[in-house]
């Protein structure tokens, strides 16, 4: 279970990204955060494994205060917290294979890590997620030779492979065509009930969310305003987590096309 506790973030420019967050995942459920961009969801994400550092509150994995770990044991604790990330953050020119064999360096000593080395049981786990997520044949290939559906399931890949009692998706699917975002989404939910762990997905397509998650979460301005199954969310349950956007759109309106660009630019750097 993730259990999240009262999770605050402050950058040092004064914003506040997180207002005391907390919340639960547990079970093989996808629990989709949902809100508008600048509403926290990638900061929430990515402070529950520490890629962000919160300012305050307790993040829990288990029996796990991950808030608490030092270097060294946050670095064991991440291979329970498989990420999945926005741009993929793949290693252009190295092979699909060395790719998701890089899940597996949590646990190689410094010296194989170095040296990229691994077992034989790591690579054959490799070929068989490969095959799991549709790239059997493609493990030569270069990352930099890949589609963008192809790139996140590489990045799906390198996160199974870890073993994860978690996935932590950062907005797998906004670069995407509506067909493979169906794909991917597939994909992620028969993760969930075939290694019965939980996803925890920020996503910015509310009919994606509504579609495949189980739970959702509405963040608007650093804060959850809306928790439950999708059928509750209503109207006026949209209008609760999406108020901010529309207050931000009606400031701008009558602004020129240049000027509302640039501030979408700076609310999506504050997220």
């Amino acid at each position: 279970m993730l259990r999240v506790n009262e999770l605050h973030k402050t950058y040092p420019t004064g914003d506040e990204a997180l207002k005391g967050v907390s919340m639960e995942v547990s079970g093989n459920e996808i629990v989709a955060i949902v809100g508008p961009s600048g509403a926290g969801k990638s900061t929430l994400i990515r402070c529950i494994n520490r890629l962000t550092e919160p300012t305050s509150g307790e993040i829990w994995l288990d029996d796990t205060e991950i808030t608490s770990l030092g270097k060294n044991e946050l670095r064991r604790a991440r291979r329970d917290m498989g990420m999945i990330f926005q741009e993929f953050n793949l290693v252009e020119r190295l092979t699909v294979m060395e790719n998701v064999l890089s899940g597996r360096l949590g646990y190689a000593s410094n010296w194989q890590a170095l040296r990229r080395k691994f077992t034989g049981d790591d690579v054959q786990r490799a070929y068989e997620v490969l095959d799991r997520v549709g790239l059997g044949g493609l493990e030569n290939n270069r990352a930099d030779e890949l589609s963008g559906g192809q790139r996140q399931r590489v990045g799906i890949a390198r996160a199974v492979i870890q073993r994860p009692k978690i996935l932590l998706v950062d907005e797998p699917t906004s670069s995407l065509d509506p067909e493979t975002s169906r794909s991917v989404m597939d994909l992620l939910t028969d993760i969930a009930t075939d290694d019965d762990i939980p996803v925890l997905i920020n996503i910015h397509e509310i009919e994606l969310a509504i579609e495949y998650a189980d739970r959702l979460v509405g963040l608007s301005d650093g804060e959850i305003v809306f928790q439950g199954p999708p059928e509750e969310l209503d109207e006026g349950a949209r209008d609760v987590i999406y108020r901010g956007a529309m207050q931000d759109e009606s400031v701008t309106a009558g602004a020129g096309v240049g000027d509302a660009e640039t501030s979408s630019v700076a609310t999506e750097r504050k997220e």
